[in-house]
């Protein structure tokens, strides 16, 4: 019978939390595996750290993903239940909400992530914020479609343009919450910038 390899000492789920918070906090370049290892717990050695992520690089990915499922702040802008202009404020709310919140690093890991990495960093990981990026303005320019359909916007509304300004916005909060606004003055921008939306809002008599 084969020997069993040494058993775990560390908890992985609270070591990919703790990794997710520190790639958020500094970028995927900027943190280092002895960071990585100190804010995992005594527990973690170099063997044991490549057991159970492999590299640096699917860690980062798994944190990342981890991020996306725990942080969903976008769903809204898919439900096509919902009003759109409705579905563009509950994203933009939850997101300014979030990102100058507590119990974690202030702004978003996706928008971030992207201004830190640099051109050499790898593709794969590159995609996938890149990927989330895309989801994130695809939605937004969804709404803004289903508002000029439903007759809400002016049927003359550039969808491309007017989703790139609240994508433009909604990216812009993270460096708003890293110069550590208060999360009351965040909230009121994102009560300003939807008239953006109201400004292309169709005349109804």
């Amino acid at each position: 019978m084969s020997q069993r390899g040494r058993p775990r000492t560390f908890d992985r789920d609270v070591a990919l939390t703790s990794a997710m918070h520190l790639f958020w906090e500094h970028g995927f370049e900027s943190t280092s595996l002895s960071q990585l290892k100190a804010a995992m717990g005594t527990g973690i050695s170099a063997p044991s750290f490549y057991a159970a992520f492999e590299s640096k690089e699917a860690l980062y990915r798994e944190a990342l993903e981890l991020y996306l499922k725990t942080y969903d702040l976008t769903r809204s802008l898919h439900d096509p239940s919902l009003a759109p202009r409705e579905a563009v404020f509950l994203a933009l709310d939850r997101s300014a909400r979030m990102q100058a919140g507590t119990g974690h690093p202030k702004g978003c890991m996706v928008t971030l992530g992207s201004m830190t990495f640099q051109p050499s960093a790898s593709e794969a990981v590159t995609q996938l914020l890149r990927d989330s990026r895309t989801r994130t303005r695809d939605g937004f320019r969804s709404c803004v479609e289903r508002g000029i359909k439903s007759g809400e916007l002016r049927r003359s509304t550039d969808p491309a343009s007017l989703a790139l300004a609240f994508d433009s916005f909604f990216h812009g909060m993270s460096v708003l919450a890293r110069d550590k606004l208060r999360q009351s003055v965040i909230e009121k921008t994102v009560i300003d910038a939807m008239g953006i939306w109201d400004a292309a809002a169709s005349k109804r008599s």
